[in-house]
């Protein structure tokens, strides 16, 4: 289950955050996971407790905002959502695009008290 190095990672984002604004917990943290990032979220919460216990993360709220894979067709230049990696262009069929977005995986703030 890759999402325990997932948020270990994470665990480790805020630590290296904490020491540099000497704080010593977090009360927030805001997660940008792309729907064709491989997260599964379910995974991601039930490692999340054991992976944040005794960590600058322990009493923080997390917040995930999750965002909606977008593709640009390569032949029509048409914009769409997709939701596998593998959709065609809604408009021309084509199966050449280029992902805008959806991939994403970021710790996007965290929040002191």
């Amino acid at each position: 289950m890759h999402e325990m190095s997932i948020a270990i990672g994470i665990v480790n984002i805020a630590t290296d955050e904490a020491k540099k604004a000497n704080v010593e917990n977090f009360a927030a943290i805001d997660l940008e996971i792309g729907t064709l990032a491989g997260i599964e979220y379910d995974s991601l919460d039930f490692v999340w407790e054991a992976a944040i216990k005794d960590s600058v993360l322990e009493k923080a709220i997390k917040n995930i905002h999750k965002i909606q894979a977008k593709a640009k067709c390569v032949d029509c230049e048409n914009e769409f959502p997709i939701k596998f990696i593998h959709d065609s262009c809604p408009k021309c069929g084509s199966f050449l695009k280029i992902i805008l977005q959806g991939k994403e995986l970021r710790v996007k703030s965290l929040e002191t008290f």
